[in-house]
């Protein structure tokens, strides 16, 4: 475990390194001409199969979606025939829906389903996801929401206090306690205290932390894991007598050359450390497109506003609706669409294929373009496969795109991309995209 922390360290020191050596290239870049291919036509290096424990992790998100335990394997086993057989039903079914409506008043509103149409909050009382999960590299593979990592992350810490005491320590601080500028404010005051020993190593002024000074109580104190730090800084506990009253301090008795080298590697460590970092979990979800039209609410976890908030806004809507008619400039138009886009933490993207199923990923709303074609690619049974996508506006996703983020592109907080490849003689309304062991995570129709 204390290995783990130690090379948390390390890559961060290597990271310091990369930014100091400047911007950088891609290994595969021609350097000597801009790149101008398409999405379709970009090559995909060769992706090993998905693990057992990726696997698992994607068993697990359905379990939690379906009843919150995991289902017996054999009920993903449906086959590939099963389940194009259904797509193709619903396929019709749509249609038919489609025709239907499209002589009616009513045909503006389309089932969230269809290519052209991003995904509606309020449209359905069915939530598209449960939650938001994570997972925490440093500690396990497991996938859990924000709040259930946030114990897990203090217990590790706390357990590997003693392993490695001064790094675990410069972790608690900046893991375990909430307020950025609470957690700023102490360490700045705690680097000035080691800052001044190691500039004044003789000077017994800058040896001596009173506890009951008013600094110190305020900005050092009531934050977890500094008096874990200071003990491994080599501070200790001293009652001493000062105008013939004794007051207790953090002292450093000796100052040799290993307690300033010690006293130099926390300084560092405390500055460069940042809190234990959780990567998104993607929640990977295959739909049939009746599932996709009923399951199309997002929960309260995607939103920066809280509940309250957006019962408010859903319920003021019907005045923006008569905004929009109204002219207004195109600057205007866009301030608005951006400060909508602000209300957003989370987007949920689904990519229809040409056979009707949906793919569908969690990611962050600062979350590039880049980071949905990798999604897509991995999950592809051909990853050479050349392909591209298309937003629900029509607009069909460049190399020019890729850096561009969701937000950028007005993909928030839901859409859904149409997917086209290149097609090898296969008519792709029946061809299966996606890996069979994606394709056993397709839900039961209930």
């Amino acid at each position: 475990m204390a290995d783990k922390i130690k090379k948390f360290f390390q890559k961060k020191k290597m990271e310091a390194n990369f930014k100091r050596a400047g911007p950088g290239h891609k290994l595969t870049e021609n350097t000597s001409s801009s790149r101008s291919l398409s999405v379709a036509e970009t090559p995909a290096a060769p992706r090993a199969p998905m693990s057992d424990e990726a696997r698992q992790a994607a068993e697990a998100a359905m379990a939690r979606i379906n009843t919150g335990k995991r289902p017996d394997q054999a009920a993903f086993q449906t086959s590939l025939a099963a389940i194009q057989s259904q797509v193709r039903r619903e396929l019709e079914a749509e249609k038919k829906q489609a025709a239907l409506a499209s002589g009616t008043a009513s045909s503006s509103q389309e089932s969230v389903s269809k290519s052209a149409t991003p995904v509606e909050v309020e449209a359905s009382p069915h939530l598209a996801v449960q939650g938001v999960f994570f997972r925490c590299p440093l500690i396990s593979n497991e996938v859990l929401s924000k709040d259930e990592w946030t114990p897990k992350i203090r217990e590790f810490l706390f357990e590997n206090l003693e392993a490695e005491k001064g790094l675990t320590a410069c972790l608690i601080i900046h893991s375990c306690n909430k307020g950025r500028e609470k957690v700023n404010n102490c360490v700045t005051t705690i680097q000035k205290y080691l800052d001044n020993i190691i500039r004044n190593p003789n000077d017994e002024k800058y040896r001596r932390i009173k506890l009951n000074n008013r600094v110190f109580q305020e900005k050092v104190s009531p934050l977890e894991g500094t008096t874990e730090f200071l003990e491994a800084a080599g501070f200790v506990k001293q009652k001493l007598t000062v105008n013939d009253t004794e007051e207790e301090f953090f002292v450093i008795s000796d100052v040799c050359d290993d307690v300033l080298e010690n006293l130099q590697m926390l300084y560092d460590a405390l500055g460069s450390a940042e809190p234990v970092q959780l990567e998104l979990d993607r929640n990977l979800s295959v739909l049939y497109p009746s599932q996709a039209a009923k399951r199309v609410e997002l929960p309260p976890v995607f939103f920066n506003i809280t509940a309250e908030e957006l019962k408010r806004e859903q319920q003021l809507k019907s005045e923006g609706m008569e905004r929009s008619m109204m002219l207004r400039t195109k600057a205007m138009r866009e301030k608005e669409e951006m400060r909508e886009m602000k209300k957003y933490r989370f987007a949920l993207i689904r990519v229809r294929f040409p056979n009707g199923i949906l793919l569908q990923g969690t990611f962050g709303v600062h979350e590039k373009i880049s980071s949905i074609l990798e999604f897509v690619r991995e999950n592809l049974e051909d990853e050479e496969l050349k392909f591209s996508l298309t937003t629900p506006s029509g607009h069909r996703l460049t190399a020019e795109d890729e850096q561009c983020s969701l937000v950028d592109l007005r993909l928030v907080p839901a859409t859904i991309l149409i997917f086209s490849a290149d097609s090898d003689g296969q008519s792709d309304r029946n061809k299966m995209f996606l890996k069979e062991d994606v394709m056993i995570l397709v839900q039961p129709i209930s």
